[in-house]
């Protein structure tokens, strides 16, 4: 049975399909989730490390029950999903003598997430579709991947959040349609083409997705959803909550404490019904008290400051010029899907309605709309994306004194490639025995950031005048060599021909031709998959 899973910052929500009603229902683990009005149940993304030796961890609602949701806890955990995947900075978190990665909480998050649904079910999920954040890593898609292969599942899917969104939210006869997703830990643009499938060719690697939208039968027939732009950025509504503590705290001269961080949080949520809001801070040390007051204008003013309006500006425009030279303008959609919790801040509804016609913008499903989509997968629709990441190769920079990238593929290229990128090079040193080349990813230059921790607190920092941020793909023993070389090499002459390709399964490939001696090193050699 097809189930679904989106794995959020803050919230995770769980949807399996009900072939008797042919749609997608959320479901419920009361142990775990715990409901929020008409949105559904939602499984918080919390973790207490009871032991860290055995692998033993409290989630979710486990942990608000038991009380273990204190801050200033080493051993309680949340927002880990955004350092997964990336080089955190600073100290990892150390617990009954292990080093605790986010990767490996990530994974007792979801394995605990699995066999608690697994107990409730009666059976494990044969088909699984998860969803990942459009400016997502290779790193995080394949620790995903890894993650998942010991739950005994026959097939596992990937997906694009805001893409699944665009197929679980039930638009009608809408064709051209945007999905904002801003949630706790990234935010993304997606702009998504529904319509039928036209040629059998593909330029893309098709996922099998399903024909049911917004829980009306459609016809059974395969349809084609075709991602035309997308942006993304590491930036959510933690960042958001961390912003406002610094703001009481550079007001009242304290440090920033993670009682600070909680109260802020209150606040934030609470500006969603309210003009204005209060929480008061007692600091057990210096034995006073402080009044913490916050109003929308103020808010508005905090995220100004941090140019958050920019950069979601800047997504936006990103969006707008990838659809510019498909001959598509904002005039183009026919709705606009909003997703997220952070979505549903009232500053941020506020750029969203300065940006898109009234009658175009869709609220109603914040929550679940991503999970729902996301079973599609499995129900007869297939999809048809592009590389949202350039991918090159390093190379020294004598000008410079220091290692740079050249990009051999560019972020946009469609799957799989008809033609091979050629790259010729040749040896560097006398007698040089082989050549390594070391491969990797390209992140985008707006909203680069990094994640690092201030206490226990994963938080991200904008860096500036940042080209792009880089993800090596093969820098480790055994994966860099591309070419032995015999005879050995001499500097002054091209010795090696590479061909670089993604294939339709999304497989970074290469092949490698020694010139002098005019034969194969390597052929068709996987570099990586590209999830």
């Amino acid at each position: 049975m097809p189930y679904a899973i989106d794995f959020g910052t803050t919230n995770t929500v769980i949807a399996r399909w009900n072939e008797a009603t042919r749609q997608g229902n959320l479901i419920d683990l009361p142990s775990l989730s715990h409901p929020l009005g008409d949105s559904g149940p939602l499984v918080p993304s919390l973790l207490y490390v009871e032991n860290a030796a055995l692998g033993q961890v409290a989630i979710a609602r486990e942990v608000l029950d038991r009380g273990r949701d204190i801050s200033t806890d080493t051993r309680f955990f949340k927002n880990f999903k955004r350092g997964i995947g990336v080089a955190v900075q600073g100290f990892l978190p150390q617990l009954d003598g292990h080093t605790l990665s986010l990767e490996t909480l990530g994974q007792w998050y979801l394995d605990k997430l699995i066999r608690i649904l697994t107990e409730q079910e009666g059976q494990g999920p044969d088909c699984l579709a998860l969803t990942v954040p459009v400016d997502s890593f290779e790193s995080y898609r394949h620790w995903l991947s890894h993650t998942c292969r010991s739950w005994g599942v026959e097939e596992v899917r990937l997906v694009d959040e805001p893409t699944a969104a665009a197929l679980g939210y039930g638009v009608g006869d809408a064709s051209q349609i945007l999905v904002l997703d801003f949630g706790g830990g990234t935010v993304d643009f997606s702009w998504v083409q529904l319509g039928d499938r036209g040629q059998k060719g593909r330029s893309g690697f098709l996922l099998k997705w399903g024909g049911i939208l917004g829980g009306s039968k459609a016809e059974e027939k395969s349809a084609l959803a075709k991602v035309l732009a997308k942006a993304g950025a590491n930036l959510g509504g933690s960042d958001i909550d961390y912003w406002i503590s610094e703001y009481f705290t550079e007001a009242q001269g304290l440090q920033v404490s993670p009682w600070i961080r909680r109260l802020a949080e209150r606040l934030k949520i609470a500006l969603g019904e309210a003009e204005e809001a209060t929480e008061v801070y007692f600091d057990d040390q210096a034995l006073e008290s402080y009044e913490f007051q916050l109003r929308r204008s103020d808010l508005t003013e905090i995220l100004q400051q941090r140019q958050f309006f920019e950069r979601l500006t800047a997504l936006w425009e990103q969006v707008q010029q990838t659809a510019q030279r498909r001959g598509l303008t904002p005039a183009n959609l026919d709705a606009v899907l909003v997703v997220g919790g952070t979505s549903q801040l009232p500053m941020v509804q506020d750029w969203i309605n300065a940006q898109f016609p009234a009658g175009k913008i869709r609220n109603q499903q914040p929550f679940g709309a991503i999970a729902l989509g996301a079973l599609q997968i499995y129900q007869g629709r297939e999809v048809q994306d592009y590389l949202y990441h350039s991918y090159g190769v390093r190379y020294w920079n004598r000008r410079k004194n220091s290692h740079n990238w050249h990009p051999i593929i560019k972020n946009g290229q469609t799957y799989p490639m008809a033609e091979p990128i050629e790259l010729t090079l040749g040896a560097s040193l006398d007698n040089q025995p082989s050549i390594e080349l070391i491969v990797g990813e390209l992140g985008s230059s707006i909203g680069a950031t990094e994640v690092y921790f201030d206490g226990n607190q994963l938080i991200t920092r904008v860096l500036e005048n940042q080209a792009f941020t880089v993800q090596p793909l093969n820098d480790r023993n055994g994966a860099r060599q591309i070419a032995q070389l015999s005879p050995p090499g001499v500097p002054g002459g091209d010795r090696i021909k590479v061909k670089f390709w993604v294939d339709d399964q999304r497989y970074l490939r290469l092949t490698v031709e020694d010139l002098l001696q005019q034969k194969l090193l390597l052929e068709n050699q996987v570099v990586a998959q590209l999830r």
